[in-house]
């Protein structure tokens, strides 16, 4: 049976705090999933709504990383921090990839490490 799951991939060149960063992930993951298929979100969530968070070395990375996933129609997300707290406005912080199969995931990010 297919297990699904999301990542997000957080830029570590930006060096947010510990609470930045946890917003920041979090508003990857929900955008991905406002933007997803009911039905895998509904599977995904039964299954316990696996998450992992990897890390990039800067934007370029990430922009690579979510191409891919376009490329592969799997559902994404680009956050973009408004500025008001540590980082400047536009910047581009994390994004999100799924909630989709395992697999399909893995094949794109198997190669990034854990935060």
């Amino acid at each position: 049976m297919t297990e699904f799951k999301q990542v997000i991939i957080i830029r570590k060149d930006l060096k947010l705090p510990k609470g930045k960063l946890a917003a920041q992930v979090a508003h990857a993951s929900v955008e991905a999933v406002l933007k997803a298929n009911k039905d895998i979100v509904k599977r995904w969530r039964l299954e316990g709504m696996k998450k992992v968070v990897l890390k990039v070395d800067n934007k370029e990375d990430l922009f690579k990383y979510i191409q891919e996933a376009k490329d592969s129609n799997i559902v994404n997300s680009v956050i973009t921090d408004a500025g008001k707290t540590v980082v400047a406005p536009g910047t581009v912080t994390c994004g999100a990839i799924g909630p989709a199969p395992e697999e399909d995931i893995d094949s794109l990010t198997e190669d990034l490490q854990l935060l």
